[in-house]
This record gives C-alpha cells, structure tokens and sequence, in this order.
C-alpha cells in the first residue's frame, strides 16, 4: 500500500530523500525490517501516542516544513506537542527548532525575514572548507556509490569510505558546521519530550539515533544529520547524513498509533525499490504494526523547487509560505488523527 498524502503532492518525477533528482520506478517489493534499531527505540504500541516525521528537504525542505507546522498551529492542530518527534537531515533542524522555546509562528516570520540571496557554490556543508557540495557534482559522485552497492548496508559502508576519503580538513569542516548548525537553533538542549535524529556512521556504515540520552548535544546531533559529503566530526566517530538511514526515517514511529510525516520530497528515493528506502514501505510497515499513517507532500503553492534546487536558500521564502497555507488548509483533515 502506498502513502496516502493529506494533499495533492508535487508531481514532479525527480524528487529524492537527499536532495538531488533522479526519475523514480514506482514499482516495489517485499522488505524486511531495516534493522533491529526500530524495534529498540519503538515504545510499547499505543494507540493515544502521536508520532511526528520530519524529513530532509534542503533549506527549502526545512522552510516547508516550518510553514507547514506554524499553519497547522495557527489552524489549531499544534504538532509541537507529539509524543515523539524523528528528525532526518534538514527536518533535524525542524526537530530542534520546534521542540524550543520559540513558537513556531515566530520560526515562520523568522523565515520570511531572511534576505533571499542567489546560491552560490551550493548551501549548507558546502560553505564549510572543504570538498563543495552542488547538485549536479553530489549527484554524480553519489550516483556512482549507490550503483555499485549491493544492498542498502553496502552502500552506506561505500557512502562513508568514500566521503572519509575526501575529508582533508582535519576537523576544521565540522568546526564550521557546528557554528553554522547553532546559529540555526533557538536553543541548544535537547527537550524533554522525545527527540530521535537520525545519522550513519560513516566508518562502519551502521545506522545510528541520537536522542537526549546518548551523551551527544543537540547541536552535534543535527550537524550529523545534516552532513553531506564531509562526514561529521564527534570525538572520535565520523557521521554521515541521516537520510541514508532510510529516507524519512518514519518506521522509527513503530509502536505509535497516530503518525505524521512531512516529506518535502514526497516520498520517493533514489535508492533501489527492492532495498525498501521508500516512505511507501516505511508505511506499509507502521500499517501492518497498527498505525495510522498520513503523510503530506508539498503542493504548488511551495514553488517548483524541490529538487537539486531546494539547495538554493533563496526558495525559502516561497517554500515556507507555500507550507503554511497549506497548513492552514489541511487543519481540519488532520485534527481527526492528531487530536
């Protein structure tokens, strides 16, 4: 069973998890669990929790999302309250800035504020010395990794060998991230409520979820998350992007009985079908755990641009007040599950 959106998704063919476009086969088959991390994390199924999926999106993905939460608060639905909250690359951020302090109306005009300025040498991990990231070049290295891999596992340990590889930087890149990173927080602790943000070891290759007790500050967490092709620096570990988790991350949610994912690339991966990377099989298995499952795909009012282009900080704008009226107009479809 596919993804049922809660709005009429962008219908452009060429929209992965991470950022770079590529056509998608809309075929795929059966999957086992990713790994036993799911489980581990999952609390005991109850049909009251409320479950919040945050993906990654570039900056205009994280613009998105941000007017999509403030519209649903505005219209009365407050997703800020959810029992748990899974955040992937630029949706950790959403994850962060959500659970502080700051409103997420106040995030929202935040946004609006920005000065729009014309991207340059790409955004994000690529203003941090080092190797810079762009769509077009992230795409062709990236493309090459995932096409030689075997499976999902291999290619994570493929992604990582090869991003350490180029990481000549001596710590200095993810110095910069982490400044970067916590200019974009409102706050720096992480919330009582449940926080997952996820990352791969790019050593190992293995998956890896942060949360508020695994002796890693939220700054550092995000700035995983959010790495590209640098691998992020934490002591002694080396962390790559959480969408090369699994896309969304959302089976994170197992054991929850209401959940919500905000997938600003509307679900679909680059990854091979049969390595089940994709939201619809990610959905399949909360459904056939017992959840109810929506996700919303962002429609035309957010700009055309969730593609190589979400990169681009000057479609946030747009982005974010195409996300906040749809907010306000799916309040009323959503209340029913979240409330």
């Amino acid at each position: 069973m596919n993804p049922t959106p809660s709005s009429t998704p962008h219908t452009s063919e060429t929209t992965p998890f991470d950022g770079i476009p590529v056509p998608q086969d809309p075929r795929h088959g059966n999957w086992p669990r990713l790994d036993q991390q799911a489980d581990a994390t999952a609390p005991t199924p109850n049909a009251r929790k409320r479950a919040l999926v945050l993906a990654g999106g570039g900056a205009a993905g994280n613009a998105w999302e941000l007017g999509l939460v403030a519209g649903l608060c505005d219209a009365g639905v407050d997703v800020t309250e959810a029992d748990l909250i899974i955040g992937t690359s630029a949706g950790s951020t959403v994850a962060a800035q959500i659970t502080s302090s700051t409103r997420p109306t106040e995030l929202y005009a935040a946004v609006l504020a920005e000065v729009r300025q014309p991207q340059s040498r790409g955004a994000g991990p690529a203003r941090r010395p080092g190797p810079s990231v762009s769509g077009p070049s992230y795409l062709e290295w990236s493309n090459e990794i995932i096409a030689a891999a075997a499976d999902a596992f291999d290619m994570r340990r493929r992604m990582g060998a090869a991003a350490l590889e180029l990481d000549t930087s001596h710590g200095a890149a993810a110095s910069h991230w982490r400044d970067v990173v916590a200019a974009r927080l409102p706050g720096r602790d992480w919330p009582q409520q449940r926080v997952l943000i996820t990352a791969v070891d790019a050593r190992t290759g293995e998956p890896v979820v942060f949360d508020r007790h695994s002796g890693v500050d939220m700054v550092d967490a995000v700035a995983a998350s959010t790495s590209a092709l640098t691998p992020y620096r934490i002591g002694e570990e080396r962390y790559l992007n959480g969408g090369y988790r699994r896309s969304e991350n959302a089976d994170l949610a197992a054991g929850y009985g209401r959940v919500l994912v905000m997938s600003p690339f509307s679900g679909r991966t680059r990854m091979p079908l049969e390595w089940r990377m994709d939201l619809a099989s990610q959905v399949d298995e909360l459904r056939a755990g017992g959840s109810r499952v929506e996700a919303v795909f962002p429609d035309s009012g957010a700009g055309d641009v969730f593609d190589a282009n979400a990169l681009d900080p000057s479609t946030r704008v747009q982005a974010a007040r195409g996300g906040y009226e749809q907010g306000r107009a799916l309040a009323e479809p959503l209340a029913e599950l979240w409330r």
